[in-house]
């Protein structure tokens, strides 16, 4: 997931109350980039019992979440702690990689991007990607426009680090998506 351990991580679906706020209102980037949308699911990512973030799937009316990676939705994650973006970006390839085979180069490139969008980020800061179907994705962070990644392959590899069955997390995707366990 986007933190920097390599350790195994655990999930709880019950969010801290810190988090709960948050997850029950729709935040203004997802309000304003993805007007009526609703909270599909919750989980906490929690490494060793501590608190990593809190990821939140937001979706239009009429998600199917058996065919995510062809649909727009927002996924939210309210950091716990305190993490360095490029300990995000290195993380977060890693993770892609779980999925399917990226050649080293393409790999460099996705992580020196996401290394220059993603901010350091403190304790209650927030990252939020939206899918763009047939275009990539797009992050703001705490309100503020990060930029976007234009790639569909990039798009469903770094979602599919919370909702791909390769996931690292199947609990967190299950919570995510609603799925039955």
């Amino acid at each position: 997931m986007l933190f920097a351990q390599e350790a195994p991580a655990q999930q709880t679906p019950a969010p801290p109350p810190a988090a709960q706020a948050n997850a029950s209102s729709l935040p203004p980037e997802v309000a304003s980039l993805l007007p009526d949308t609703r909270l599909h699911g919750s989980a906490t990512l929690r490494f060793f019992g501590l608190g990593i973030y809190q990821a939140s799937l937001w979706v239009p009316a009429g998600f199917d979440p058996t065919h995510w990676q062809q649909q727009t939705f927002a996924l939210e994650l309210v950091y716990l702690r305190d993490l360095k973006g490029r300990a995000i970006a290195q993380r977060s390839v890693a993770e892609m990689r779980r999925q399917a085979t990226l050649d080293d180069t393409l790999a460099g490139q996705w992580e020196a991007r996401m290394a220059a969008l993603f901010p350091d980020v403190r304790r209650g800061d927030r990252i939020t990607g939206v899918h763009l179907p047939g275009r990539g994705a797009r992050f703001v962070a705490n309100g503020r426009d990060l930029g976007e990644v234009a790639d569909t392959r990039f798009a469903r590899m770094f979602f599919g680090i919370w909702l791909a069955p390769q996931t690292s997390e199947p609990g967190m995707r299950t919570a995510l998506l609603g799925l039955r366990p």
